[in-house]
């Protein structure tokens, strides 16, 4: 393995990011092509909307063996260099971008950033994770009394661990006996010397899918990083499915008992770009629908619809269609607004959300306005925006959310609050209302939510289609290590 930058803490987090939902992470996989980690680093930047703490990416080739580079902050700034990715030769290689929700959160440490590489017996292992383990204090706690000897704070190191205790003899049988023992969400791409690696959790919690370029093919947390690599969408890894490609050659293989999906509605929601395709529909086409459903299910008097910039978009136009309200940019984004932003004074940094977004005043002074935002989570974000639109002259502020109201904890690879500082947790939807300060605020139903997403009855309650606990409480894999912290669940109805 090549030699590890200087350690140093995470990227700052900006205000309005600490009141959205976060994925944890995007994994994507190469094999079968010239430089491979060329075609990894474009790939991670197509999901660097899924993590952009740091990022890694792993390769082989036949005489340098095992190479990595792992580094904070973009993917752009780091894996376009022509001398790092010089270091990192071979027609095989896998990559990670991170943002935390396991491990010190905000003090991201460059051991923590995947991939993870583990040297076995029959030879060396990398792997990268997207999702969360739900019983890993638990295992961690376990391994490290049978003598292991951890490295990084990261939940997804106990996988290594396992399967460097596993008496299989190939490193997919390992990773299989680690699996197993594995509880919570995770798609994992991994890779030895000879073969790419791909896994989902038996409910499918998290994306994979697979993808053929040329003669190579590509794993990929979205369809939206194949298109950049000019790859062919094949297919979703099934849950519970490891996809096993060595020499051209892909085979599959189910290593977990069968279990009903539970794939994650805030992938539809929120956490996917538009561009990609989920369960053979458009992410953006269903986000539109979520818009629609939403006009019908909280129609307003008002005289434009505007989406709080990026993600309410296609909600605010689906909203529109319906509702006949014209759709209007009344919220401007600041597109060269980063993370890494440096906030020199506290006057700046008051300025919170002012330097992401801007109202366009000459649109909507005197208007009875719309706005569309994907979620509330903490609120702090939506009264902020509420004051810069009042500021600019607007005559009422309508909120339209385009998912219900957030009320539980994800346990399964999203950074969530505690429930505790959620507002929906807290306050009911009228109280909301009047702690935001707006003239009306109305939330998908989770049946128009469903029913946005194709399902035309809508949730059923009693065999739920996917993961919704962050809205319902029903969690679909009990959440062990943190009802060991002291953490509630919703009592049964």
């Amino acid at each position: 393995m090549s030699a590890m930058p200087v350690q140093r803490p995470g990227l700052p987090r900006h205000p309005f990011d600490d009141d959205k939902l976060h994925e944890e992470c995007g994994v994507f996989g190469v094999t079968g092509v010239a430089d491979a980690a060329n075609f990894v680093a474009l790939g991670l930047h197509a999901l660097q909307h899924r993590g952009q703490e740091a990022g890694g990416i792993v390769s082989h080739d036949a005489e340098h063996g095992f190479n990595s580079a792992r580094r904070f902050g973009y993917v752009r700034d780091n894996f376009t260099k022509a001398s790092l990715m010089e270091t990192l030769p071979g027609p095989l290689a896998i990559g990670h971008v991170r943002y935390s929700t396991s491990g010190a959160k905000g003090h991201t440490q460059i051991r923590d950033v995947q991939p993870f590489f583990g040297e076995f017996s029959m030879g060396g292992a990398a792997i990268a994770h997207n999702g969360n383990i739900t019983n890993a204090e638990a295992l961690r706690s376990e391994l490290i009394g049978g003598g292991s000897i951890f490295q990084s704070s990261s939940d997804s190191e106990c996988i290594i661990h396992l399967m460097a205790r596993s008496l299989q003899r190939r490193v997919p049988d390992r990773m299989q006996d680690a699996l197993r023992r594995v509880e919570g969400a995770f798609s994992i791409v991994a890779m030895t010397r000879t073969k790419l690696i791909g896994v989902r959790d038996p409910l499918g919690v998290r994306p994979l899918v697979l993808g053929r370029i040329g003669d190579g093919w590509v794993l990929s947390s979205e369809t939206c990083a194949l298109d950049i690599v000019g790859a062919e969408f094949i297919r979703e890894v099934e849950p519970g499915e490891m996809v096993v490609i060595e020499n051209g050659e892909i085979s599959s293989h189910t290593p977990f008992a069968r279990q009903r999906p539970r794939f994650c509605i805030f992938e539809h929601v929120y956490f996917s770009r538009p561009d990609s395709i989920l369960g053979g529909r458009s992410v953006y086409e269903t986000r539109r629908q979520i818009g629609v459903e939403l006009a019908r299910e909280a129609p307003v008097e008002a005289d434009l619809v505007c989406p709080v910039p990026d993600s309410g978009t296609p909600a605010a136009i689906g909203f529109s269609q319906e509702s006949g309200i014209p759709y209007a940019m009344g919220i401007v984004r600041n597109q060269y607004m980063g993370r890494t932003f440096i906030e020199p004074t506290e006057q700046i940094r008051n300025m919170g959300v002012r330097l992401k977004l801007n109202v366009n005043r000459a649109l909507i002074r005197g208007k009875r306005v719309v706005l569309v935002d994907d979620s509330v989570v903490r609120g702090t974000t939506s009264i902020k925006i509420r004051e810069m639109v009042l500021d600019a002259g607007a005559a009422e502020v309508h909120f339209r959310i385009a998912s219900p109201p957030t009320s539980w904890p994800c346990f399964y690879g999203v950074d969530t609050p505690e429930r505790e500082k959620l507002l929906a947790a807290n306050m009911t939807q009228e109280q909301m209302r009047d702690h935001l300060g707006v003239d009306s605020l109305r939330f998908i139903s989770l049946d128009g939510l469903y029913r946005a997403t194709g399902e035309a009855e809508g949730r059923d309650s009693a065999q739920p289609q996917y993961c919704d606990a962050c809205f319902s409480g029903d969690y679909p894999v009990i959440p062990h290590d943190r009802m060991a912290a002291g953490f509630q669940m919703k009592a049964a109805e």
